[in-house]
């Protein structure tokens, strides 16, 4: 079954043009070309997400370089996979090897989904180390509890001398909805 192929392009910033990116994927024979303007790091990036859609089995997705597509090895494995699903080729333009319509590009592919499990499983095992690591420091998770007894105190006295929940919130520098939390919290017997 022949398929079409179909191109990918995508910038940064508007500083950058995808001009020359399209003619190549159109001299790649690219007979339909879906580009963005958007950060690599955006999750949401729409026209990916079209021409992911886009492309049926037989086609091959062609990009000039891999960072057009993807963020990381773990990144370019998922798309590669959906790719794959679906019976959709992978080609890179400036890097041969990247190609899953040849048998050695199918083999780098296979070395790169590895890699992004290898990554996975470190990062996992360092955060679990860390948090093992905290544990036995008598650290927990999160940040500080700015709102201390002594706040609550505080705030419960300057109330009770008459002063208004904005002027209170105002005094020791935490929002109108926090005072009023703490004051509901303290007549309900809470704190």
């Amino acid at each position: 079954m022949d398929g079409k192929v179909i191109g990918y392009a995508r910038v940064s910033s508007t500083g950058q043009d995808y001009d020359t990116q399209v003619e190549r994927l159109k001299a790649a024979g690219a007979t339909k070309v879906f580009n963005e303007r958007q950060s690599g790091l955006d999750r949401e990036r729409p026209e990916l997400a079209k021409c992911l859609d886009y492309v049926r089995e037989g086609d091959t997705l062609v990009v000039t370089k891999l960072d057009r597509l993807a963020r990381s090895a773990g990144h370019l494995h998922e798309i590669v996979e959906g790719l794959n699903a679906k019976g959709v080729g992978f080609r890179v333009l400036d890097d041969a090897s990247l190609d899953t319509t040849t048998r050695t590009g199918k083999l780098v592919f296979g070395i790169l989904a590895s890699i992004a499990e290898f990554e996975t499983a470190l990062r996992k095992e360092r955060q679990l180390e860390g948090i093992a690591r905290a544990k036995a420091e008598g650290r927990t998770g999160g940040r500080p509890a700015m709102v201390t007894s002594d706040v609550k105190a505080e705030i419960a006295k300057l109330n009770a001398g008459g002063m208004s929940i904005r002027k209170v919130a105002a005094q020791v520098g935490f929002s109108k909805a926090t005072v009023q939390k703490i004051l509901a919290a303290a007549t309900a017997g809470k704190t």
